[in-house]
């Protein structure tokens, strides 16, 4: 049976190194991150992310297959005793396993799209969970890749990783600014549908199978870059809208990310 080394204070350096990861800055001056739980941790290990540390919780440890596995792919194994380990981990769904990844890149030259379904752009999305859901969408629903422009959440947030269930590593992701997205969109001739509040055709009344679904935040809505886009011939743009019959203003962005996604499924199986 492998034994491992055994860390049992909350001080021990690595295991403060890695809650630092918790912090956007220090995730980008290492190039690092937090991937927490069993399903997360093996999507990355399917995509080929590298390893560098892997945290096992001394109260329950994960399988030791698993962990030969996070080995071989670079990880160094310790086993944490609880305190020390529940510094790491995300509280309350506690899995056993944390690992210490290096950083897919999500630069836009790189970036690979699927031949399948439409392609989701997201414009300021500031909230890791909703990030992450809409990742989750985007691989049920076959999306193409999804693009997040303009800022907004990390991709590599420990807690966007967790709300996608490790999606975040199957699904073509890409981050750049507002104007390198609609450049790239210009130069692949992709027609393009935003989703505002009012004032769109009804969102069944449009191509969606094919197109670039362009979100924006609850507060914010989408920037003027994409109408001015449109108007000035460079994007074949068209506004679309979900009706609003309550006394809400807006849907969860993620909410209406699965609307539409499942509405271009819809639109490519009824051919």
């Amino acid at each position: 049976m492998t034994t491992y080394d055994l860390i049992t204070s909350t001080a021990n350096p690595r295991v403060k190194a890695a809650a630092r990861l918790r912090d956007a800055g220090e995730r980008r001056r290492q190039g690092l991150t937090l991937i927490d739980g069993r399903r997360e941790i093996e999507r990355a290990a399917a995509a080929r992310i590298r390893f560098r540390e892997v945290f096992l919780d001394e109260a329950s440890p994960p399988p030791h297959d698993l962990v030969a596995r996070l080995e071989a792919a670079g990880g160094t194994a310790y086993l944490l005793a609880p305190a020390a380990f529940a510094k790491v981990a995300f509280g309350s769904r506690n899995e056993g396993l944390v690992a210490v990844a290096e950083v897919p890149s999500f630069a836009l030259p790189q970036f690979r799209l699927r031949d399948t379904g439409p392609l989701l752009v997201l414009e300021g999305v500031e909230k890791p969970g909703n990030l992450g859901a809409i990742l989750r969408t985007a691989d049920a629903a076959g999306v193409g890749g999804v693009l997040v422009a303009g800022g907004g959440t990390d991709p590599a947030n420990p807690a966007t990783i967790r709300a996608s269930l490790g999606t975040l590593f199957s699904v073509p992701l890409a981050v750049a600014s507002v104007g390198e997205v609609i450049d790239w969109l210009a130069a692949s001739g992709r027609r393009v549908v935003l989703a505002v509040p009012e004032a769109g055709m009804p969102w069944h009344a449009a191509e969606l199978a094919t197109t670039a679904i362009v979100l924006g935040s609850e507060a914010h809505g989408i920037s003027s870059a994409w109408q001015a886009a449109a108007d000035d011939g460079r994007l074949d743009a068209h506004a679309v809208t979900l009706p609003m019959l309550g006394v809400a203003d807006s849907l969860n962005v993620s909410a209406t990310a699965a609307v539409l996604a499942y509405e271009a499924v819809r639109q490519a199986t009824s051919r």
